[in-house]
Formats: C-alpha cells, sequence, structure tokens
C-alpha cells in the first residue's frame, strides 16, 4: 500500500489556511477498520475553517471532513461485526469518553470529551481513514456510497425535527436558513405533515428554487415579518432556527406563536445582543439540538434507502480531491447546495 495519499488539511486558523498534503495512511487499532473513501460531503463546517471562521476548537493539522462512506479495506483484531470490502457509512464521534453517563445512555453526541472527525481527529478529505467500529452503520446495496455519504447532514436535521421538536400533521412550520441543514429540515418536517415555509435572502434563489422543486415547500425571501399575518395571524406552531448566526434567533421569536416552540440547530459564535423577553412572555419553549447518535443513523439510513427521503436534488456536483477548492467555492457561493468530493469513483 501507498504510504502516502492527497488529503484537504487545515493547517492553521487564518484564512485560506487549507490545502493538498501528501498524508501518511493511518495505523489502526485492534477495534478500528481501515476505510477507504468513495465520496465524503462538504459541510458548511469545513468552509468555516477554510474561511478562517471556526466554530469548534481545531487540532491543527487536521484533514478535513466528516460526511463519508466507503469501503472497508483493513479490520483491527477486534472487530467482529465487519469484514474487508463491506459497504459503510460512519458517525461522526471518533473519540468518546465512554465512562461518561452520556455515553451509557447512549447520548454520547453530548460526551463533553466528544472529538469529532474533521476538526479533533483526521477527517475523510483523503484515501485512507481510521474510524472505530463502534461509529460504522452498513449501507444498503440500493444505496450508492455517494448518496450514503450524505447520511450525516440528514441526521441533524432528523434530530433536530423529529427528536427535539414538536411537529404535527397540519402544523405551521418555518425554518429559517436554505442550507442543507435547513432545507434537510424543511423536508423532513414535510414527511412530519407539516406545512412548511423556508425563508431565505434574495442571495439564495439557487437553494430555495432546489428546496421548492424538491419538496415541495413554500420559499419566502422577503420581510419575515410578513410571515405573521398567515394562518390566524399568531404566527408560526414551530420555528426551526437553522441559520449559521446566533442573531437568526431574534427573527424566530418574532415568527413563533404563543406557547410555540423553535428548535435551534444552527450556531455561531456571535453574541445576541437582544432581548430574551418574548421567550417569556410567549411561554415560548427554546430547544438546542446538536448532532446525533445510533438509532437516529439506522433510522435515517432506512429512509434513503427506501427513497421516501431523497437527496439527489441537493448534490450540485462532484469533484476529485484535486479540486476541492471548486467544490468548497460552488458552495460558499451558493451555486450549488451540497458539493461531494469523489475519493474513490471506482468504489460503488
Amino acid at each position: 500500500m501507498n504510504p502516502n495519499y492527497p488529503a484537504v488539511v487545515n493547517f492553521a486558523f487564518e484564512a485560506g489556511s487549507v490545502e493538498l498534503r501528501e498524508m501518511p495512511v493511518p495505523k489502526i487499532e485492534a477495534g478500528d477498520v481501515l476505510l477507504e473513501v468513495a465520496c465524503v460531503g462538504v459541510c458548511g463546517s469545513d468552509l468555516h475553517r477554510w474561511l478562517g471562521t471556526p466554530s469548534t476548537r481545531v487540532n491543527y493539522p487536521v484533514i478535513l471532513g466528516h460526511e463519508f462512506a466507503g469501503k472497508i479495506a483493513e479490520v483491527g483484531e477486534a472487530v467482529q461485526g465487519f469484514r474487508p470490502g463491506d459497504r459503510v457509512v460512519s458517525e461522526t464521534a471518533a473519540v468518546i469518553n465512554p465512562e461518561s453517563p452520556f455515553t451509557r445512555t447512549g447520548l454520547y453526541n453530548l460526551d463533553p470529551k466528544r472529538k469529532g472527525f474533521g476538526y479533533g481527529v483526521h477527517g475523510a478529505m483523503t484515501r485512507y481513514v481510521r474510524v472505530p467500529e463502534r461509529c460504522l452503520h452498513r449501507v444498503p446495496d440500493v444505496l450508492s456510497l455517494r448518496l450514503a455519504a450524505l447520511t450525516e447532514p440528514c441526521c441533524v436535521a432528523y434530530n433536530a425535527v423529529v427528536n427535539n421538536s414538536k411537529v404535527r400533521p397540519g402544523d405551521r412550520v418555518v425554518v429559517i436558513g436554505p442550507g442543507p441543514i435547513g432545507i434537510l429540515c424543511a423536508a423532513i418536517a414535510r414527511l412530519q405533515g407539516a406545512v412548511v415555509t423556508l425563508v431565505g435572502l434574495k442571495a439564495d434563489k439557487v437553494r430555495m428554487e432546489i428546496a421548492r422543486g424538491a419538496y415541495g415547500v413554500r420559499t419566502f425571501d422577503g420581510d419575515p415579518a410578513e410571515l405573521k399575518t398567515d394562518g390566524d395571524g399568531l404566527g408560526a406552531d414551530t420555528v426551526i432556527d437553522a441559520a449559521g448566526v446566533s442573531a437568526s434567533l431574534k427573527v424566530a421569536l418574532d415568527l413563533v406563536r404563543p406557547a410555540g416552540w423553535i428548535t435551534k440547530v444552527g450556531w455561531g459564535p456571535s453574541p445576541l445582543g437582544f432581548s430574551l423577553d418574548p421567550l417569556v412572555q410567549k411561554n415560548v419553549t427554546l430547544q438546542g439540538s446538536y448532532s446525533h447518535n445510533w438509532p437516529v443513523w439506522e433510522r435515517v439510513i432506512g429512509m434513503l434507502a427506501t427513497r421516501q427521503l431523497t437527496i439527489d436534488p441537493l448534490i450540485g456536483g462532484a469533484w476529485d480531491l484535486a479540486h476541492w477548492r471548486e467544490a468548497f467555492s460552488a458552495m460558499h457561493e451558493g451555486r450549488v447546495v451540497k458539493s461531494v468530493l469523489e475519493v474513490s469513483p471506482d468504489l460503488k
């Protein structure tokens, strides 16, 4: 096996500190597999690290990429459930504390010592990545590895809408932010039977058109205050804030009805700068939603395999590793919803 392969590496905090470097094949331990990466999705967090605005602490230098699928190339001696050649997708919690109360109750996504691929440990924007067996899920034969690579953002949206929101058939739901997570939240809210409006800016035209065509959601790029006249005029039953800034919570508070629900899944480092009094005065439930865990992944993989949830329309193109910059730019400029890097295109 070639000892080195190209990798997209974030090597410092400053903007533009990402480049293609030759990196060694990782060595696996007893409970790990060596995964040959087929495809890896580009996430907004990858863009933030490229732009020098990361929202999490990064262990520089680190290979980017946490949305990935591929085939197992090698297994450690303690691995029992998987064999070389198996088609798999990986969760993101690369390092967790097995003794944490959260880990013991299955909520390892909330373990304070959790480290993820692509910022805490090396990620998958390279040919091979080391993955603990506990992170793996099998990919059904009917599901392509390109689509399976995008399981992770689907899990973020599923956890936000199904587990951490109150969405019932007939509810009016407003989703703020037409990025990949926002669009997927809107799609899953529709599957829950809600009437969904996706709110964005005029600059989000391409993404809004894709969301409207693929999932039948209403899109809106005007003054959000106008949405308060919908229905009985009291506001939305649920607002899902998927914008990548904290201040969008003010819009959510304006749009939600009394005794309504706000789920905050998008995040950013800037302070709020406004009063939270409306949260109290309206008797609103404010719920955060972070990451995902094993049962969410199993449910989402099933939805993708049966086409109950379709994500093909979100993929705006596929690039090889050498053209990672074009893939990042296409997403950053809003020309596509989702970019995919094809690392080993021969893997199916």
